[in-house]
């Protein structure tokens, strides 16, 4: 007896074994017969239309895909007008233009000593003997004081501010190379960009029109003349920041260094006398040299001695050493008339400036 689904008169003959139909495996589902490019019509159909038995069903359309595309041509679109967008109206501000830094305006005062410079051989005592005995060394004499914010601007802006400033000092007045002239680099790089251009003419043509003088900018002795008895530089003086308005903050320094000196190529027993810089220096800093640690130098006012007002201070500080006197004379004449040009000046160092040797 056949089973369920075997015909009635049994497996034909060359049929496969076991009751298998090779065709069993083949699954006609809905999707296969919707695709079938020839399609049966109804019995319905058939009586009705007298159409043919089969008709040719129209090809799929790809609703899927089509649909894809038109998303991706949206995305393209929207993505190229939002470029062109941004280009045309860009979302941030253009910074306001900054105001050109102010031009330094310096002075350079030479003082002469009333006699001989005193001098000895041991630069310990005569440190000692000199009203810089309890002057700090280096940068140790530069201390930050302490400080507090403004109206408009941080704790931390006034600091930086404060910091440049003492970094300005340290290098233009206490650094050996910068004081002995083989270095100018260091100070610039401390300056803002509008300030390179005077910077740069000072060194390359050095002028006493109270704008290029490179003795205005920093500190450097006449190598020919004299050299370092001691690297450690005493120094002291105050440091003060205020507000100015509210884009720019202001720091006073005022600062006396004392440097040891002996004739340049001397050995060490030569003798050693001292050489005293005072320098009252104003900076100015907007928020762009605040956060490039730059600074605006718009004041310098240098008195420096013991020197002779004869000699030429503007490219670089020519020293009276031990034993040595004044020369006589003084700067040319100053035309008060004459536009753009500062008048000479001359001071006499007293003797209390003096070490007491």
């Amino acid at each position: 007896m056949g089973g369920p689904g075997d015909p009635p008169e049994g497996t034909p003959e060359g049929a496969p074994g076991g009751g298998e139909d090779e065709y069993r495996s083949v699954v006609f589902d809905e999707s296969f017969v919707r695709a079938a490019r020839l399609q049966e019509y109804s019995a319905q159909e058939r009586i009705s239309d007298h159409a043919p038995a089969v008709r040719r069903a129209p090809p799929l359309v790809r609703r899927g895909l089509s649909r894809q595309a038109l998303v991706l041509v949206l995305l393209i679109a929207i993505a190229f007008g939002t470029a062109i967008y941004m280009g045309v109206r860009h979302p941030y501000q253009t910074p306001a233009a900054q105001e050109a830094a102010e031009p330094l305006r310096m002075t350079v005062i030479p003082l002469a000593p009333g006699g001989k410079v005193p001098g000895t051989a041991d630069t310990a005592y005569l440190y000692e003997r000199s009203p810089a005995a309890q002057f700090k060394t280096g940068a140790e004499g530069v201390p930050l004081p302490a400080s507090r914010r403004t109206a408009h601007f941080s704790d931390s802006q006034v600091v930086s501010a404060l910091t440049t400033a003492k970094d300005y000092i340290v290098r233009s007045a206490l650094d050996p190379d910068v004081l002995t002239g083989r270095e100018v680099r260091a100070v610039r790089v401390l300056l803002a960009p509008d300030q390179l251009d005077q910077f740069d003419q000072s060194f390359a043509r050095p002028t006493a029109d109270g704008r290029h003088a490179p003795t205005g900018w920093l500190v450097r002795f006449d190598p020919s003349r004299a050299e370092l008895a001691d690297r450690k530089v005493r120094v002291q003086g105050t440091l003060q920041a205020a507000e100015a308005d509210s884009s720019t903050l202001e720091v006073t320094a005022d600062h006396t260094s004392v440097y040891a000196l002996r004739p340049a190529g001397a050995d060490d027993k030569a003798e050693v006398s001292l050489f005293t810089v005072r320098r009252e220096l104003q900076f100015r800093f907007d928020r762009d040299n605040l956060r490039l640690h730059q600074a605006q130098l718009v004041v310098s006012y240098v008195q420096a001695g013991p020197l002779s007002c004869a000699e030429d201070s503007t490219n670089h500080l020519r020293p009276l050493l031990a034993g040595q006197t004044a020369k006589e004379g003084g700067p040319a004449g100053t035309d008060p008339y004459a536009t753009g040009s500062a008048t000479a000046l001359c001071g006499s160092l007293a003797k209390s400036a003096q070490p007491k040797v």
